[in-house]
């Protein structure tokens, strides 16, 4: 399968020794050279031939820019899929490419009967939040504390640990079509990300992340891991009490000071434009009568 997009940018499904060892090496420059859990080529290869995913986009010269990687398999006795891996070339990054590929990963398992796609990642990446759940359509179904251990030797991991969120997304949904294929609502509402946060609501629990926990990580260990103590206890103790994470949203920060509490560094300028300047915050529900999976 193959897809044109803007900017003489392909995304196909990779085919040669040549594409495999380039996903091996934009994993190294993506994770580490460090980074103990690289897929070697041969297993990207046979995971293909067993309805897996492998998917790269690519400049009009043939450069890889980015890539996807999943394997097909059975869960709660239905076909899915688990995303295991999603990277994107640093000069690449800013073009929507992680969006573009995980909706052509969707286009190729539909035909295949496919409902649910599952993968990971860390409750503290507000970027990741932001993509996973309003603009795919993804929700958290269950927090894993140190899913892939404490240290897997790369550089993005250290000193966090693995905590992860494992996102259920459901691409058949007429949700997910119209994220995907229809137009934003104008007004922001409850429903229709990004939604207002209303600490308000009942039976709903709102919690706060950082705007940027790898610049914070960097800039202060001891902050970023705090964050991470925080917030795991708060996820724990609502998923625990019957709560199920239902959106992440934003509200723009009057205190520009403020942010340094957040992860964001001084000098953020007054009135400036900034995800620095904004309150991330998941949505947490208690909802009656919902089977989780």
């Amino acid at each position: 399968m193959r897809k044109e997009l803007p900017g003489g940018i392909e995304l196909r499904e990779l085919a040669s020794e040549e594409e495999y060892e380039a996903v091996v090496d934009l994993e190294r420059e993506t994770w580490g050279v460090g980074f103990e859990d690289t897929v070697p080529t041969t297993i990207l290869m046979i995971s293909q031939k067993m309805s897996g995913v492998l998917a790269g986009a690519f400049d009009g010269g043939g450069r890889m820019l980015g890539f996807i990687y999943g394997l097909s398999g059975f869960r709660y006795g239905k076909r899915a899929h688990w995303s295991h891996m999603l990277a994107v070339t640093r000069e690449a990054r800013g073009l929507g490419l992680g969006r573009e590929l995980k909706v052509f990963q969707r286009e190729i398992l539909l035909p295949l009967g496919v409902e649910t796609v599952y993968w990971t990642y860390d409750p503290l990446v507000a970027r990741n939040a932001n993509l996973n759940l309003n603009r795919l359509g993804a929700l958290p179904v269950e927090y894993v504390v140190n899913m892939y251990g404490e240290d897997t030797g790369s550089v993005l991991h250290s000193g966090l640990g693995t905590d992860r969120f494992v996102v259920a997304w459901p691409i058949a949904s007429s949700r997910v079509d119209w994220l995907i294929n229809g137009e934003p609502a104008a007004t922001p509402t409850r429903a229709a990300p990004p939604f207002p946060v209303d600490e308000t609501l009942a039976d709903t629990a709102w919690v706060e992340v950082p705007p940027k926990i790898g610049a914070l990580l960097h800039a202060s260990p001891e902050t970023a891991f705090d964050w991470r103590r925080r917030t795991r206890a708060a996820f724990q103790e609502h998923l625990e009490a019957g709560y199920e994470v239902t959106g992440f949203s934003w509200r723009e920060d009057p205190d520009p000071d403020a942010g340094k509490g957040a992860g964001a560094p001084s000098g953020t300028e007054r009135g400036a434009p900034s995800v620095l300047n904004r309150r991330y915050y998941y949505r947490l529900e208690k909802l009656d009568g919902t089977e989780k999976q």
